[in-house]
C-alpha cells in the first residue's frame, strides 16, 4: 500500500526485443559498453548522481520501474527485480531481490549492478541511504502527475543511452492521452470516489498521481482536497460529497460494471443508485509506469461511456 510519506518513497510492454546494446545516445558516441567513464545526472528529486554513462547491470526496485525499462527495450540489461516486479510476464524470470519495502541488500550486492533505480511510491528511505553508503548508483524516479512517466521515459531513455527509443515511446504514449483529453475536454465532470483500499478506506489525495489520473480522465476526484497524498477517509465524509461514480481495485484484467457489490454505508450515494460502481485492474491505476495511460484510458470509458462507444 501506497505510504504517507514521500521523501523516497516507492510504491505502483515489453514492445520490443531489442539487442542490450541496440540503445546507443546518439550524444556520447565515444561511450562503449563497459565503459568506466562517468556522467553526473540529476534524478528526479534533484540529486546529483555519478553513474557510469552505459549502465549495464541495472536492478529495478519498483514494479514501474520495471516496466518503464522493458518499454524502453532494455530488459537484457534488468540483472533484479522485486518480487512485485510481475509485468510484462517476462519480468518474473528476472533474479528477485526482496519485495517493494524489504529489498535485500546482500542480493543487490551479489549481483554487482552499476545502477539501481527506484520510485517515490514506497518507502525506502533508509534502504536507499545503505546502498549508497556502499557505493552503489542510486537514481530516483518521482511521479506526481500523468505526464510525469512521460519525463522519467525520456529521462531513463537519455541516462541509459535510448534517448532516441525514449522519445519514440513517449511520442506513442502521450498521442493516446491527448486522444482521451480531445474527447472529454468539453464534458461535465463526474464526481468520483477512487479507492485504494477499501477497508479501512484509503484514497489519493492532493499532489497524488492517482488525483491527476482522475482529471486527465474528464473526472473531478472527490478527495482532490485531502493534505496527504494517500489518506485514510471517512465513509460519513464520501456521503456527504456524493460521489456520481466509485472505482474499485481489482486483480480481474477486465473494467467491469459492478452489480452486486455491497457497502451499505455509501448505498445512498448518486454512484450506488445509478449503478456506476465499477472495477478496474489496479495495476493501471497504481503503478505509475507506461500503463498509467491504459489507465486513463479505462477510467475515461468508465466516466464518459458516451464518447468511447
Amino acid at each position: 500500500m501506497p505510504g504517507t510519506t514521500r521523501v523516497l518513497l516507492l510504491l505502483l510492454l515489453s514492445l520490443l526485443s531489442l539487442s542490450p546494446w541496440a540503445c546507443r545516445s546518439s550524444s556520447s558516441p565515444s561511450s562503449a559498453p563497459g565503459s568506466t567513464d562517468l556522467q553526473i545526472v540529476t534524478d528526479e528529486l534533484g540529486r546529483q548522481v555519478a553513474i557510469p554513462r552505459y549502465p549495464r547491470r541495472v536492478i529495478s526496485l519498483a514494479p514501474s520501474v520495471t516496466e518503464m525499462l522493458f518499454a524502453l527495450g532494455l530488459q537484457e540489461r534488468i540483472v533484479g527485480v522485486t518480487s512485485y516486479c510481475d509485468y510484462p510476464p517476462a519480468a518474473r524470470a528476472k533474479e528477485r531481490v526482496g519485495d517493494v519495502l524489504n529489498p535485500s541488500l546482500e542480493r543487490i550486492l551479489a549481483l554487482q549492478p552499476d545502477l539501481v533505480v527506484l520510485s517515490t511510491a514506497t518507502q525506502l528511505e533508509r534502504f536507499a541511504q545503505r546502498l549508497e553508503a556502499v557505493g552503489i548508483p542510486l537514481y530516483v524516479v518521482d511521479v506526481e502527475r500523468v505526464e510525469d512517466v512521460f519525463r522519467s521515459l525520456e529521462k531513463l531513455g537519455a541516462i541509459m543511452g535510448c534517448r532516441a527509443e525514449g522519445d519514440r515511446v513517449v511520442r506513442a504514449l502521450r498521442a493516446r492521452l491527448e486522444h482521451v483529453r480531445a474527447r472529454v475536454r468539453e464534458r461535465p465532470r463526474p464526481r468520483v470516489l477512487l479507492v485504494v483500499q477499501r477497508d479501512p478506506l484509503i484514497v489519493p489525495g492532493r499532489g497524488a498521481f492517482m488525483t491527476d489520473l482522475v482529471r486527465e480522465a474528464g473526472g473531478q476526484s472527490i478527495t482532490a482536497d485531502a493534505e496527504r497524498e494517500w489518506t485514510p477517509y471517512s465513509l460519513e465524509a464520501v456521503v456527504a460529497r456524493a460521489p456520481d461514480v466509485i472505482i474499485l481495485p481489482s486483480h480481474e484484467p477486465v473494467t467491469r460494471r459492478l452489480t452486486n457489490v455491497r457497502w451499505p454505508e455509501l448505498e445512498a450515494t448518486p454512484a450506488f443508485r445509478q449503478g456506476r460502481v465499477y472495477a478496474i485492474h489496479n495495476d493501471l491505476l497504481m503503478r505509475p509506469g507506461p500503463r498509467l495511460i491504459d489507465g486513463v484510458e479505462a477510467l475515461a470509458r468508465v466516466l464518459h461511456p458516451e464518447v468511447f462507444r
